[in-house]
């Protein structure tokens, strides 16, 4: 399974990627306004910087609502890099504008998906990825990671090259679960990948090492 880290903050990116195990970032405007991006030209450099970090696919988000703004939005990202992939979110406008897309070999990721009928209609039309939304399903008592596995299997049945990628990861226990599932992507917080590192056998064990040696050594 790849993994994506899900921010805008250019340390946390460096560090997952120095950790060796990086294969891409997802953004989306909450998150560039939380690192204090504004403005599109400065949404464009950052994306741009993200690229120049991280050899892997980076998603950048459009902002229109409509079929003429978004392929007009998704072309200017598409053009920043080449590992940019255009997001676009799952209503009828954005459907049409993945198949736009993939008709001009612009890669996409349909995003804010919440049921295997949206997930089926974006791989139909082309999408490079699909995003169900883990954590946002749980908030409302819901099954996000039944959903994951669901649009697993449906794609596998049908052969559909469309990869799922697990988004709205809250815990490195949604890592796990996503895993199990079978995602072909997880896209994290920086927090939630580091978890994985975490075993309390493997502290007493280091430290059990590092008693002998000393015993040994001095």
């Amino acid at each position: 399974m790849k993994f994506f880290i899900d921010t805008a903050n250019l340390s946390q990116i460096r560090e997952a990627n120095e950790l060796g195990v990086l294969d891409g970032v997802t953004t989306n405007p909450s998150l560039m306004a939380k690192e204090g991006i504004q403005g599109v030209e400065n949404c464009k450099k950052h994306y741009v910087e993200i690229c120049n970090i991280v050899d892997g696919d980076v998603s950048a988000e459009v902002i229109a609502t409509d079929f003429a703004g978004m392929i007009k939005e998704g072309e200017e990202l598409a053009a920043l890099h080449p590992n940019i992939v255009v997001k676009v979110p799952c209503i009828a406008d954005g459907i049409k504008a993945i198949k736009y897309f993939t008709g001009k070999g612009i890669r996409t990721n349909c995003t804010l998906i919440f049921s295997p009928g949206q997930a089926l209609l974006a791989a139909k039309a082309g999408a490079t990825y699909v995003s169900p939304f883990v954590g946002r399903l749980d908030d409302i008592s819901s099954d996000g990671i039944e959903l994951v596995s669901k649009i697993v299997d449906m794609f596998t049945y049908y052969g559909y090259p469309t990869q799922v990628l697990a988004a709205s990861i809250r815990s490195t226990q949604h890592i796990i679960q996503c895993i199990e599932a079978g995602a072909d992507v997880a896209t994290c917080p920086l927090a939630a990948i580091k978890g994985l590192l975490n075993h309390p056998l493997t502290d007493i064990g280091l430290a059990k090492f590092l008693e002998d040696y000393k015993k040994v050594n001095g």
